[in-house]
């Protein structure tokens, strides 16, 4: 039996009608039995700064920090703005990485999923975040890559998944399932 593993899923969109939430809560109902997926909120985090982040930081960053910190394993799912993240999935990073020495990241095994009406798929976005993750200390899944392009079909209008989309989702889902077991054993 496998054990079952929470993830904590940051969408680098804050729309609360956007492609990239729609996708996150799709993969969430597509999750293999071993991952719990749920949506780390990142809107109301205030810009890092250190200034603020003392004895007491902002309520919104301990809880952001409790809630990836105590989770097994992290996964983006996040559109490109300007060949890179969007300026809030940054700004959640930066808090995660935080203080120094203590960062919520580290060692859990992470994936990213780029998503944009576009036809590259967010290319630049997931590249960008594949680097940081050097740095955090975060295990990135190589394979399968996972960009959807022309994400502006993929759901009809009654927000229903496309069936043309839903088994490339469920590859990668599935995929990350097995990514995560090897980890954390």
């Amino acid at each position: 039996m496998s054990n079952v593993y929470n993830v904590a899923v940051v969408v680098g969109s804050l729309r609360k009608a956007s492609i990239n939430r729609k996708v996150a809560l799709a993969l969430a109902e597509l999750a293999p039995a071993n991952l719990k997926l749920e949506i780390v909120e990142i809107g109301d985090l205030p810009l890092y700064n250190e200034d603020i982040d003392g004895d007491s930081p902002p309520a919104a960053y301990s809880t952001f920090r409790e809630k990836v910190g105590s989770s097994d394993a992290v996964l983006f799912v996040t559109p490109e703005y300007n060949r890179s993240v969007p300026a809030p999935l940054k700004n959640a990073i930066d808090v995660g990485s935080r203080p120094y020495g203590k960062a919520v990241w580290s060692g859990k095994p992470g994936a990213v999923i780029s998503v944009s009406p576009g036809a590259i798929g967010g290319f630049g976005a997931n590249q960008h975040l594949r680097q940081s993750f050097v740095f955090l200390n975060v295990p990135c899944m190589q394979q399968p890559e996972a960009y959807l392009g022309g994400a502006g079909s993929a759901f009809d209008e009654a927000g229903k998944l496309s069936e043309t989309v839903k088994p490339f989702l469920q590859s990668f889902i599935n995929a990350y399932g097995q990514f995560v077991e090897q980890h954390k054993k």
